[in-house]
């Protein structure tokens, strides 16, 4: 529900995009915690310089699902990462989750 964000649904979807809330819906004080932690454990791309902030936050919530954040034109979009492709990116995040 991207208006519960504060964003406006694309006129055109891509079908083939993740989508947070496929599994359940993610409420955005959780989202906010997702992202917190993420940061806090340093599960984030590195920052080019320091007046900017991550592209990229990863994190995982209580059942073991991998989410990723993105920055965008309009702040970040979190999503889980579920399809086959990510796979090796969901498995390095979860070692570096257990680790940290």
């Amino acid at each position: 529900a991207p208006a519960d964000y504060g964003f406006h649904p694309p006129i055109s979807p891509r079908p083939h995009k993740s989508l947070c809330d496929d599994l359940r819906p993610v409420p955005y004080a959780e989202a906010r915690q997702l992202f917190e932690e993420g940061i806090a454990r340093g599960l984030m791309s590195p920052v080019p310089a320091a007046d900017t902030l991550p592209k990229y936050v990863w994190s995982v919530d209580a059942d073991g699902e991998v989410y990723e954040a993105k920055l965008g034109n309009d702040g970040y979009h979190g999503y889980r990462l579920d399809c086959e492709d990510e796979r090796s990116m969901r498995e390095l995040v979860l070692r570096a989750w257990n680790r940290r």
